[in-house]
């Protein structure tokens, strides 16, 4: 865990945090200064490649699942140590994002093969890594080929485009995200905005 948080900024200074980070954080009230709950889920659609939201636990001695659930629009920022929120009506018990984390589309993708269009799988996803100010999700960690590791043992960070095509359990991205794969957080977020230029401009690898 301490490896991990030395690496939760980019060369630009945003936050990268990973999504297991998240859960157990308190959902903390600007207005009143007050922890309201604690992250129980991140709540994630792929073919969007945003957060949802969140799904919640109860604090303290009540601790357990609550109804309520926090969409990303109620989510002022997101912080390593708590999501803040701007008050406790932001929470919702019922609406889109409840179902949202019913359903296929607020998926769990950890797990999941990764594919490139061309075939080549690049491994499974351990984690999914977000840009702390916006929700979005800016790629994937990897337990993967070990051809493709800079350095033996280590995850691999594999930048995603701004919408993902999913089939079944596999993910599928362009072969042209390979050369952008890192090892090290500390460069992954250059290596994201590099690929996604590529990918808007019609470039290739």
């Amino acid at each position: 865990m301490s490896e991990h948080r030395t690496e939760n900024r980019d060369a630009g200074s945003r936050l990268l945090l990973r999504a297991t980070e998240l859960a157990g954080l308190p959902v903390v009230s600007i207005a009143e200064g007050e922890a309201l709950a604690e992250v129980k889920d991140v709540v994630y659609n792929p073919d969007q490649g945003h957060l949802l939201g969140f799904t919640l636990n109860q604090r303290g001695f009540l601790r357990g699942p609550m109804k309520a659930v926090l969409p990303m629009s109620g989510v002022a920022g997101i912080g390593r140590d708590a999501v803040m929120v701007t008050d406790a009506d932001v929470c919702e018990e019922k609406g889109g994002l409840a179902a949202e984390a019913q359903s296929s589309a607020g998926r769990n993708v950890v797990g999941n093969d990764v594919l490139t269009d061309t075939g080549h799988r690049l491994g499974e996803v351990s984690d999914i890594i977000v840009a702390a100010d916006s929700g979005e999700v800016l790629g994937y960690e990897l337990e993967g080929d070990p051809k493709l590791q800079g350095h033996a043992g280590r995850p691999l960070f594999l930048p995603i485009p701004a919408a993902l095509a999913v089939s079944g359990t596999a993910l599928m991205v362009p072969a042209s995200a390979e050369p952008f794969i890192r090892d090290d957080l500390s460069g992954f977020g250059a290596a994201v905005d590099e690929f996604r230029s590529q990918l808007s401009s019609g470039g290739a690898s």
